[in-house]
């Protein structure tokens, strides 16, 4: 049987109704289903492998990853491809029809890309949390063309760059370090707008610190790898408040915060707090 050009790599964690939602996303794209194959890096969830099995029901490969993280879930899942084209997609995450299609007409050796996000509108009354990440969550457009990073929730590469780049590293903000390192080897990054994926947002406080803090940690472990990345690391720190005008402005300007935007602006003030007083502390060595 011939290979199919794309394979969709889907890391895995004890999250089965993401896993379903997600995988129904992809059944739905509209490009021939013979063009690609999907594989779930399933990382030693506890729910177990026949569970998770029988929500793929025959849809995927389930490749068993048992080193911890989402970097060696992805890098397992890789490992399997046989496509020429890998399509990098999160468990909790939802594919628009046209996904696949677009990012996959758009990628080519040399140049990996990164498709639009957005929020997924949760149910229910709105959190300020919530309205917060509706806001102001996966700006992977300015991402792109900023920063020169995509989020690993929607990243197209060719198979061989890769292999070449090499996987993503654990302990470190793995997207952003992973792109990095393919910029440096040469690659170019290019944003595809068509190819478009929706993330759900985090529903309260609890959840949003749970990210915020990982991501702080990644980050921070990153920035040191960075000539003079303490002393960068500090003053992005101290200018957190700054940033609180800018941010609820946004939110004033996102519709689907109505009816949250006072709860947002706690939630906001919180977050930018707490991202400044953390990083003042990891820059002097306590941990977060």
């Amino acid at each position: 049987m011939n290979a199919p050009r794309i394979s969709v790599i889907l890391p895995h964690y004890n999250d089965l109704q993401g896993l379903a939602l997600c995988l129904d996303s992809i059944d739905r794209q509209t490009i021939d289903r013979g063009a690609y194959e999907i594989i779930v890096g399933d990382n030693a969830s506890p729910c177990g492998l026949a569970a998770v099995e029988a929500v793929v029901g025959g849809r995927a490969r389930v490749v068993t990853i048992t080193e911890k993280g989402a970097g060696p879930a992805r890098n397992g899942a890789a490992a399997e491809a046989r496509g020429e084209v890998l399509a990098f997609i999160d468990s909790d995450c939802v594919a628009e029809p046209g996904w696949l299609a677009a990012g996959a007409a758009m990628v080519q050796p040399g140049t990996f890309i990164g498709g639009h996000m957005f929020v997924l509108q949760p149910e229910g009354k709105l959190t300020g949390s919530a309205a917060v990440e509706l806001a102001l969550a996966f700006d992977n457009e300015s991402y792109v063309r900023n920063s020169q990073f995509t989020v690993t929730a929607n990243l197209f590469v060719m198979r061989a760059d890769f292999e070449r780049i090499g996987g993503f590293r654990t302990g470190v903000s793995e997207d952003i370090e992973w792109c990095n390192r393919a910029v440096r080897l040469g690659m170019k990054i290019d944003y595809c707008g068509a190819a478009s994926v929706g993330h759900p947002p985090r529903p309260d406080w609890g959840a949003l610190l749970k990210k915020t803090r990982r991501i702080q940690r990644e980050l921070f472990l990153l920035s040191l790898e960075q000539p003079r990345g303490r002393l960068r690391w500090v003053a992005r720190s101290a200018m957190q408040p700054v940033f609180i005008p800018a941010d609820y402005a946004r939110i004033l300007r996102t519709p689907g915060t109505r009816g949250a935007r006072g709860r947002a602006m706690g939630a906001l003030i919180a977050l930018r707090l707490w991202r400044g007083g953390a990083g003042l502390l990891q820059a002097v060595g306590v941990p977060i």
